[in-house]
């Protein structure tokens, strides 16, 4: 889990580049393998989490309503990352390919992805990581 988080975290590090390129120095292949990354990588990023990692941590979390609930919680915003992924990569596609597109839009919508993906990390890191880890 901690490698899929590097991975991730590199992930939000090419967003947050290409955000702060905006509105002038946009490297438009870079938007591009942004795009064709970014759903791809979180949806295999969430089914390893979803399919190997939560079933050890509900296995672990025996009888504790609130790591059930933690559960459900991180799958939901599964979805909800894995929708704004698919919106983000449509309109990086645009900025890598269109001669105008709509920076304060695009800019807006990186900066919320990668905020929201990165304390989603945190939270991982913090409880299920630090649930594993003391368990051995």
């Amino acid at each position: 889990m901690k490698g899929a988080h590097a991975s991730k975290l590199a992930l939000c590090e090419m967003l947050e580049q290409i955000a702060d390129s905006l509105p002038n120095r946009l490297d438009r292949a870079q938007c591009e393998t942004a795009a064709k990354l970014l759903t791809s990588a979180v949806a295999r990023f969430h089914r390893f989490e979803e399919d190997i990692v939560f079933p050890v941590y509900s296995a672990c979390a025996v009888g504790d309503n609130g790591a059930l609930q933690t559960v459900e919680r991180l799958r939901f915003e599964h979805r909800q990352d894995e929708d704004f992924a698919f919106e983000l990569s449509e309109q990086l596609l645009a900025a890598a390919t269109a001669k105008a597109f709509n920076a304060e839009m695009l800019g807006f919508m990186l900066r919320g992805f990668f905020t929201s993906m990165r304390r989603h990390i945190a939270f991982e890191s913090e409880h299920v990581i630090a649930r594993l880890e003391a368990v051995g």
